[in-house]
């Protein structure tokens, strides 16, 4: 039983020692009984440094206030993803979020553990990035545009499709006002290029556009990069604008809104609301005059559905709705992309391709482009990578998975291709609600009660088809 046990624990700290995070973990008098090779790697130590020794003896700037796991062996409460900003031993400043949790047994405390996660290079790029926007934007006293800012303009999007060409009048029009926009599209069918191009075509051109991927920033995080933060408000925090007041008098565009959690949704609907930005750990806000436009890559019935979007921020961004169609229903614009693509990269491989082969033409109006606009430029760039200086691009020029997707397709092609599910429950729903109106005579509440969905539901399905 003796032996048992010891093997036991040899497993469990082989196991925390291959965990890539930071653990800590001491007992109920606060001395490290369990300290791994990535925390000490973080605060510039070694593991028996810190082994056997208490808390505050090892890291003396801390108190027993500030100690997150002191506090959690005091209180038995958990401290779930709090950040933490402090200076090792050889002088390095990091940046972690540290989840502190008690260890019972038998309902007694005997210690506690702490799980840091090192956002230090993440926060690093992070704040360099809002040094930068907010020194241009200061610089002479004036707002300065840098050359990474909205560079596409609305004649920058290259389409024949009616339905794009729409899409362009629209955002022209809606471009002089400083309504919220919702933008869905496909990743790669150009959200943001629609979005610059409505920035530059507005009063607000001369003024600051930022854009954040709100998925490419982790969320315990991202609530600072938007508002801001003030000194004190949480360990190691400074006073720093957020993005909101660095983009003030001009766009904000936040691409895949719905992978931002919940609770910041909660936060940013209410800048909405009241036009004030308030920094973590403030009391007070800031006036602000910002256009926000926001993209999902998901349909938002479908985001609001799985809880990945608030209903109440989607009824308030939804003022001005745009829907980018993707490539596979828009193939016509296929021939004109092709050619501004082979021209763009003609001039930066320094080329003369004349085209694309007719065959080349006929695998990718057959191919369905998951990647859609994105896809096909890279596609073009890797062709004219193969290709020869001048001439035709050709069927052995093209990226292996295309040719691949397209053997497939010849191999089945007794079989009716499948579709996109979405598209045809798009299709089938059309249907339904067109037959709907036809037998109520266009009543729209006759309609609803026929097809069992609430009044609103129908009116939008309406709008937006």
């Amino acid at each position: 039983m003796f032996n048992e046990s010891i093997e036991t624990n040899a497993m469990l700290k082989a196991i925390l020692q291959t965990i890539d995070e930071g653990i800590h973990v001491v007992d109920s008098n606060g001395i490290t009984i369990f300290y791994n090779e990535v925390a000490a790697s973080h605060d510039g130590l070694t593991v028996n440094d810190v082994l056997g020794s208490h808390v505050l003896d090892v890291f003396p700037s801390l108190t027993k206030e500030t100690s997150t796991l002191l506090k959690v062996i005091q209180t038995g409460i958990p401290i779930i993803n709090q950040q933490q900003s402090y200076t090792n031993s050889k002088g390095k400043r990091i940046d972690t979020v540290n989840t502190t949790l008690p260890i019972k047994v038998d309902d007694e405390l005997i210690g506690a553990i702490e799980i840091a996660k090192d956002y230090t290079q993440i926060k690093r790029l992070s704040e360099k990035l809002l040094d930068m926007q907010a020194m241009m934007a200061q610089k002479d006293g004036k707002s300065v545009k840098k050359e990474n800012d909205a560079h596409f303009h609305l004649h920058d999007i290259i389409t024949i499709h009616d339905d794009m060409e729409k899409l362009k009048k629209t955002a022209q029009k809606v471009s002089s006002t400083s309504s919220p926009i919702l933008v869905y599209g496909e990743t790669g069918t150009g959200k943001e290029l629609l979005v610059q191009g409505i920035h530059n075509a507005s009063p607000r051109r001369a003024k600051p556009f930022i854009a954040q991927n709100c998925a490419a920033i982790p969320s315990t995080l991202l609530e600072g990069i938007l508002f801001g933060t003030t000194k004190g408000s949480f360990t190691g925090a400074v006073d720093r604008a957020g993005l909101f007041e660095l983009a003030n008098e001009g766009t904000l565009f936040l691409d895949e809104l719905n992978s931002m959690p919940l609770d910041i949704q909660a936060k940013l609907l209410r800048v909405l609301q009241e036009g004030v930005v308030r920094r973590v750990g403030a009391s007070t806000g800031k006036l602000i005059d910002v256009r926000v436009v926001a993209a999902l890559n998901e349909e938002p019935e479908c985001c609001i559905e799985n809880k990945t979007l608030r209903q109440d921020l989607y009824y308030r961004l939804n003022v001005i709705y745009f829907e980018i169609p993707p490539l596979r229903d828009r193939k016509e614009d296929l021939p004109v992309l092709i050619d501004h693509f082979i021209e763009t990269y003609n001039v930066r491989f320094h080329k003369a391709i004349e085209g694309v082969d007719e065959e080349v033409l006929e695998l990718f109006d057959s191919y369905h482009w998951p990647g859609n606009i994105r896809e096909l430029k890279h596609a073009i760039e890797f062709a004219m990578n193969m290709a020869e200086k001048d001439g035709m691009i050709q069927m052995e020029h093209i990226p292996g998975h295309i040719l691949r997707d397209n053997k497939g397709t010849k191999r089945k092609k007794s079989f009716s291709p499948i579709r996109p599910l979405r598209e045809v429950l798009r299709e089938k729903e059309d249907e339904l609600i067109s037959r709907a109106l036809s037998e109520t005579g266009g009543n729209i509440q006759q309609a609803a009660k026929l097809l069992k969905i609430p009044r609103q539901t129908l009116q939008y399905k309406i709008k937006t088809k």
